[in-house]
This record gives structure tokens, sequence and C-alpha cells, in this order.
């Protein structure tokens, strides 16, 4: 089975071979152990840490189908290495383009995505609820701006429900991590506390898996329906990735937190910003790994898929809608 690698230290990859040979580098330049990893059993890398590669490498990588993502200091995706897109098809690319000029169209796709992730959101806040957690005036908010869904007009209007409808939600952390860590309000680019800098990292480890599964499909990732497509930036994956959020990363980061899997001494705090330490990151991707890998029975397929796979599904859903073959319905979490 193929796997994902994160790269946290600086090195340099290259072939030897079939197989790949990453060598880290310390800030000195002095070489460590060179590791190999066998190219079979590589489904993509994510580097943390600079990478010293050449083209030769890239085409060796891209022959291979294995995508590499890259991320800067403060944690932000940057871009990715993608091999060529196979399976984008003529028909498709038409369609979803059609879709998206479509007002009407496009604006009813949106509201799939929103509604969505609002009812994912609300299955979060039921649980912690039905465990004595004082969250039901957050539910109830939530759901009073959810039932405003159906009958927003434009996208911009859509995208103000959608984030009141977060909003209100991460007002509920602070009531369901019991470490004393505070959530106070969302910030960015930096993240300003602990949990901030979770989120950020945790979303972003999401959207780049989105558009993994979106290149293993004919959809295009730059063509979206809920952000607008913008230069340099596969939006469609920001999309998909609003229905995932509360199901893969809030439901870990409550879990981390709570078990203080996580703790203090794994951020580091400087001026104006908070990040994950190395072994931070290392405790983040590692439950990361577990939680899409984990199996469960699909109630339509009747048969056991993993979250990783049921990204993809979610994928499949949206190719059948754009072609006019199946209505599209979000997934929803039922457990």
């Amino acid at each position: 089975m193929k796997k994902t690698y994160y790269l946290f230290n600086p090195g340099r990859l290259s072939r030897k071979d079939n197989t790949l040979k990453f060598t880290p580098v310390d800030e000195n330049g002095v070489e460590g152990s060179p590791k190999y990893i066998p190219i079979e059993g590589v489904s993509d890398f994510f580097c943390f840490g600079s990478l010293d590669a050449n083209s030769a490498l890239y085409n060796f990588l891209g022959k291979a189908g294995i995508a590499v993502h890259f991320f800067d200091y403060y944690e932000h995706y940057t871009g990715s290495f993608a091999p060529k897109e196979y399976l984008l098809a003529g028909k498709m690319q038409i369609e979803q383009t059609k879709r998206y000029i479509d007002r009407k169209k496009r604006l009813e796709i949106a509201k799939k995505f929103v509604s969505g992730a609002a009812f994912n959101m609300t299955k979060n806040l039921r649980y912690y609820i039905n465990r004595d957690k004082d969250l039901t005036p957050v539910l109830e908010t939530i759901e009073q701006y959810a039932q405003h869904i159906d009958n927003t007009s434009a996208i911009d209007e859509l995208m103000g429900i959608e984030g009141n409808i977060r909003q209100a939600y991460y007002t509920a952390f602070d009531g369901i991590i019991s470490t004393g860590f505070q959530m106070e309000n969302r910030s960015k680019r930096p993240p300003q506390n602990e949990i901030n800098a979770m989120i950020s990292f945790g979303n972003m480890l999401c959207y780049t898996l989105c558009l993994s599964q979106i290149y293993h499909t004919q959809l295009n990732p730059t063509i979206s329906f809920l952000h607008e497509p913008g230069y340099r930036r596969y939006s469609l994956a920001l999309d998909i990735a609003e229905i995932f959020k509360p199901v893969l990363v809030d439901r870990l980061i409550f879990r981390l937190l709570n078990k203080k899997e996580i703790q203090a001494r794994d951020f580091d705090h400087q001026v104006n910003s908070c990040l994950l330490k190395e072994p931070g990151r290392k405790t983040f991707v590692k439950a990361w790994e577990e939680r899409i890998n984990e199996t469960f029975r699909h109630p339509v397929l009747k048969r056991h898929v993993s979250y990783k796979h049921l990204v993809k599904l979610e994928c499949y859903k949206l190719t059948k809608h754009i072609l006019g073959m199946e209505e599209y319905k979000p997934f929803k979490a039922r457990w």
C-alpha cells in the first residue's frame, strides 16, 4: 500500500537506481545518514523543510505519478509539483466550466458544500452535548444560520452565512477542550495561539488531501463553486475541504488536546505568532495518518472504506452531478 512521506528536515532528494534517496542536511550543511525509499511505496511527499532536488528527479517522480507538496516556515501551503494530469477529460472540463458560469447551477453546488459542512459541525457539537458539555446555545445559533442557506441568491451572501456558522462554531472550542488552552478568536497567517496553530496546520493537511484525491478524478481542481477560482490556487480543494474539516481536523484536535498527546511544550511562541514545533507536527501528522486511513463500513457501498478514500468518493459524486448523472449530496457524518 502506498503511503505519504512527510519531510520535516532540510535535505537532498535524489534517484538511486529505481529507489529514492533522501539525505538530511543540518543547518551547518553537514549531511546525515541517507534514507532509502522504494518508489513503489510512495503516494506523495509533504515538504516542510527546504528540499534540494534536480529536474531529473522530478521527471522520475512524474513518471511514477508522485506529487510533492511544499509548505513555508509558517506551515502555509505554497504549491505542488503534480504529475501530468492524465485523467483530465475534455467533456468534464467543459461541463465543469458550464456549471461554474451558470450562476444558478454554481450556487446550487455551493449550497451543498455549506450545508454539508454545517451538518458535520453540528454533529460534533451534539456529540459533546451528549457528554454534558453546555454547547446547546451554539448549536441553536448554527441551526438558525443554516436555515437561510437554501434561500440565498448569491455566492457572497452564502459565504457570509458560512462565515457566521463557522464563527459561532469556533466559540464552542473552549467548552470542548478541557486542558486549559483558549481558542479566543480565529487567527491566521500567522496563528496567534495554540488552538489556532493546530487548526491552521490541520486545515492545510485536509486541503492537500482533497487536492490529492481530486487529482485521481477527472475534475479540474482550479474550477470551484463556493470559493472564487484564483490564480495559482486549486480552489475546488477548498470547497471539498469544507465538508471534511469538522470530521477529520476538528475531531483530531479535540482528541490530541484533551488526551494531552500535544501539550504546551509542543508550541513555539514568537512575537505575534504561535506554531507547532517539529515534535508537535510529527505527533499531529502521525495521528492524522491514522485517522484518514481508519476504515468504517460505508452505509451505501456496504463495505469498509477509509476516510482518505471517502474524500475520493466525494469527488466521484461531484463528477456525476456535473455530468448530469446523479444529484450531488454532500457527505454527512452519521457517527
